[in-house]
């Protein structure tokens, strides 16, 4: 199936940059709280499907869980599998302690850490499949082989190579965006228009994951002191609820697993629950305030980090002892090394065609249909029926 580069959706003549909930793309949403009652991570995960193995999607560097949604109803309607898709530490809504660690250890330890909290010792069969920075977490969380059940590794537009080299024009292009939008409506206009993401469709529901709503003065610019309306990660689920009078609220398998039920509108009146939102810990200013959305991470905060991401990972890739897929955006990204590796049969790849570096948000139907193709050579997984006689993904 071939689908548009740039999804529209009108309303009237004009595009519609509304947002949309996570709903339409996944079956739930949790908050998993990892480690002791008084000392505890939460991770913000969404899911979908319940038989075949589990995917599980990590997003790249300033991004969310959300990035996946548009993925998630295409590979789940062309193969059976699970879905499992994680803020990583510092992003989305999920809140750690040590927000701002951000090495690949504690990162690669944190995947691990969910798994074992909503799977326990006997997980399924796992697929780890990471973009960007999430692609190198994927690599090292096999490499170690923090998780025994995984049984294959995807990695989308992580290459050694073309990533060092654009560490530096990383800092130039968080300098660069706005600092604040308007609306949520005024955010996914500005990712679509400044090709942050080329698919509308995508954006409209990813963009609720990048930036948060919050209160600044009206006299005062929007990097000065901004409120937060809730700190605490329970209380703020608990408020959530009886706000909306969300009646819906259970425990999953899991400790302290709570299913948000919140309604749409809530959506994306982000209330942000980790360090980076609004500046929990400064003072809180009088006077009258204005609602504007910002940015939930300042990803420039990490760069000390950055090379630690991607030095080494093409190595790292090609000695993992498993089935490897490697898609890239363009075959100008492969590096000498994989390169090599992959003129030996070490791993499995496809270059897609030009569509930027948020390849699954721009390209979700391409995506799926490599990852399809990946998981039925292998067998990992079953085709769906109903696409059992028209799935070219097979080819």
């Amino acid at each position: 199936m071939e689908e548009s580069f740039n999804t529209e959706h009108e309303v009237g003549s004009e595009l519609d940059y509304s947002p949309v909930s996570w709903r339409e793309y996944f079956d739930q949403m949790q908050d998993v709280s990892v480690g002791p009652p008084d000392n505890m991570d939460v991770y913000r995960i969404y899911r979908a499907g319940h038989d075949g193995p589990l995917l599980v999607l990590l997003h790249g560097g300033g991004h969310s869980s959300l990035s996946w949604a548009v993925f998630t109803s295409a590979i789940t309607s062309r193969v059976t599998c699970r879905i499992l898709a994680m803020d990583l530490r510092g992003h989305g809504d999920t809140l750690v302690r040590q927000s701002g660690d951000f090495s690949t250890h504690t990162m690669s330890s944190d995947v691990a850490n969910v798994i074992g909290a909503c799977y326990g010792e006997t997980p399924p069969p796992i697929v780890l499949i990471g973009h960007g920075v999430g692609g190198a977490i994927a690599v090292h969380t096999v490499n170690h082989m923090l998780l025994p059940t995984t049984v294959g590794l995807v990695a989308i537009d992580v290459v050694e190579g073309s990533a060092t080299e654009a560490l530096h024009s990383i800092q130039n292009f968080h300098k660069e965006r706005p600092k604040s939008f308007k609306s949520m409506d005024d955010a996914i206009e500005w990712s679509i228009k400044s090709g942050q993401i080329a698919n509308l469709e995508s954006a409209r529901v990813s963009m609720v994951g990048q930036v948060k709503r919050c209160e600044v003065e009206k006299a005062s610019p929007v990097t000065d002191v901004v409120t937060d309306p809730v700190t605490d990660p329970v209380t703020n689920v608990l408020t959530n609820v009886l706000t909306n009078e969300v009646t819906n609220v259970v425990t999953g398998p899991v400790t302290d697993v709570v299913t948000d039920a919140v309604t749409d509108a809530v959506i994306d009146v982000v209330v942000e629950r980790n360090e980076e939102s609004c500046n929990q810990s400064c003072d809180k200013k009088s006077g009258a305030t204005e609602s504007v959305y910002m940015w939930r991470i300042d990803l420039s905060k990490s760069e000390k980090y950055w090379d630690g991401w991607f030095r080494g990972t093409s190595t790292l890739f090609l000695a993992c002892n498993l089935p490897k897929l490697l898609l890239l955006a363009g075959i100008d990204r492969l590096d000498r090394d994989l390169t090599i590796g992959q003129m030996q049969g070490k791993f499995m790849m496809q270059v897609l065609p030009p569509c930027g570096h948020a390849v699954q948000e721009n390209r979700p139907e391409k995506v799926a249909d490599a990852v399809a193709s990946f998981l039925l050579r292998h067998k990992f997984a079953e085709a769906r029926r109903e696409t059992r006689s028209s799935n070219s993904f097979t080819q």
